[in-house]
């Protein structure tokens, strides 16, 4: 409510010409953030798991760039089918992606869940790890040949503050999906320090090229993500998260300008930002000691190869 940001959307530049995919755009941040790549010129991709949340999100992102200022008039977006929970949805949404012959300059990996009830993915994995991490993890990888095609280009991984309350070790990669072995909030913590842990790994393996990887936490944002509080940690837990949300939270659109920054910001090429993490308003900020260890990056890299390898038997 009272971040000063120094980056907004009248910042952005023009993209006329420019592609981008954003998951879970359908509500939220990545609604927010879909609008305000559109205003000024994308074409977006809205990745998202139901066609007709998509295309209702479409014609309500259409009317309300409509009444921006200075916004364009060929307002260019698309639907994208992509179910995290899955990663053969994930797989064959890259794939579906690439046969459009189209580039990919921005992917914002933003779609995500937050403190659900213990559950196991569509491949029987812990599913916010699998939703958070995994899904986008596949999703990425798909589409990384594209991307570098399209250099110079931006990959942004959507993280949060909470990845500081992960689990004893980081990943507990050996009681993954064991219950008793976290809590709700220790295993968003998990998945949100997993999303660090990628982007630093993949930034690295891309520092040939002008693919430009980062992480960030948006704020504290009053969104639906919030919608399982209930369930999971309780009504008066919920009740109190709820108020606080909407007394000192930002909105979406507010919230949305981190990743924003790190999408369009010139400043990201002329300083080369790679491998970063983000604090609002691009700022940089060190993540936890877990998010710089390097043979953990790459234990994870490693391991999510392997369940893909595993769970996908598509070419």
């Amino acid at each position: 409510m009272f971040q000063r940001h120094r980056y907004t959307d009248k910042d952005i530049p023009d993209l006329s010409g420019k592609v981008a995919i954003v998951t879970g755009a359908n509500t939220g941040l990545g609604y927010a953030t879909t609008v305000a790549l559109a205003s000024h010129g994308a074409r977006v991709f809205l990745a998202c798991r139901s066609r007709e949340r998509a295309l209702e999100a479409i014609e309500r992102a259409k009317a309300d760039i409509a009444q921006l200022p200075n916004a364009v008039e060929n307002i260019q977006l698309d639907f994208l089918e992509l179910d995290l929970n899955s990663m053969a949805s994930c797989h064959r949404a890259a794939k579906e992606f690439v046969k459009l012959g189209l580039p990919l300059h921005i992917l914002i990996n933003n779609g995500g869940i937050m403190t659900t009830p213990f559950a196991l993915s569509e491949d029987g994995i812990e599913q916010q790890f699998a939703i958070n991490h995994l899904g986008h993890f596949v999703f990425t990888l798909g589409l990384l040949g594209k991307l570098k095609e399209s250099q110079p280009s931006r990959i942004v991984v959507l993280s949060s503050i909470g990845h500081e309350g992960s689990v004893k070790g980081g990943v507990d990669f050996d009681t993954l999906n064991d219950p008793n072995a976290s809590n709700t909030a220790s295993r968003y913590g998990r998945s949100k320090l997993s999303n660090i842990l990628f982007a630093k790994a993949l930034a690295r393996r891309l520092a040939d090229e002008k693919v430009y990887v980062n992480a960030l936490h948006p704020g504290f944002v009053y969104t639906d993500l919030q919608r399982n509080t209930q369930a999971s940690m309780g009504k008066v837990a919920s009740i109190g998260y709820d108020l606080a949300g909407r007394i000192s939270a930002a909105s979406p659109t507010k919230g949305a300008y981190n990743q924003l920054f790190c999408a369009t910001s010139p400043e990201i090429e002329e300083k080369d930002y790679r491998g970063l993490y983000f604090m609002p308003t691009g700022i940089e900020f060190r993540p936890s000691p877990y998010a710089s260890d390097e043979e953990l990056q790459e234990k994870l890299w490693t391991y999510s190869e392997t369940v893909f390898r595993e769970k996908v038997k598509e070419p």
